[in-house]
């Protein structure tokens, strides 16, 4: 069974700006949203980001996924492929330009649920991403009012 989510945020930042923050990944970036997770870079490229991500499963046991994540730098989009232990997801980002400060992101995830016992709700999956995307939209925002 794939569950789908969408979920969008307005940014208080440009465009590029939104973009360039976005896709600039780092071993940091769990701290910004408080996740234990662990991430290393295996690749970063213009076009291309893979890092292995170790964090805690459903069951509390340590697990591990890999993400490939693929640029397009000039339709300010980015795919996601994550392989995990629990699940395999696809995710598609979208940037839009709605004023000289403000950018809609727009989000659209594939999740393919694998052995476990308890898959969350729609409902929850959305509450997930969209409460991690409040916390990396503020560090963003913060960011860019004091540069």
């Amino acid at each position: 069974m794939v569950d789908i989510t969408r979920v969008s945020k307005a940014i208080n930042a440009p465009l590029n700006y939104v973009y360039n923050w976005c896709t600039d990944f780092s071993e940091d970036d769990p701290k910004i949203t408080g996740s234990r997770s662990q991430r290393k870079i295996l690749q970063k490229t213009s076009k291309q980001v893979v890092y292995a991500q170790l964090y805690e499963g459903a069951d509390g046991k340590p697990k591990v996924a890999v993400d490939i994540v693929t640029l397009n730098p000039s339709k300010k989009t980015w795919h996601l492929d994550y392989f995990g232990e629990e699940d395999d997801e696809t995710g598609d980002y979208k940037l839009t330009s709605v004023g000289k400060n403000k950018t809609k992101l727009d989000m659209v995830f594939k999740e393919r649920w694998k052995n476990i016992s308890t898959v969350p709700t729609k409902e929850e999956q959305v509450e997930q991403t969209s409460r991690i995307w409040d916390k990396y939209i503020a560090a963003l925002e913060r960011e860019y009012n004091s540069s």
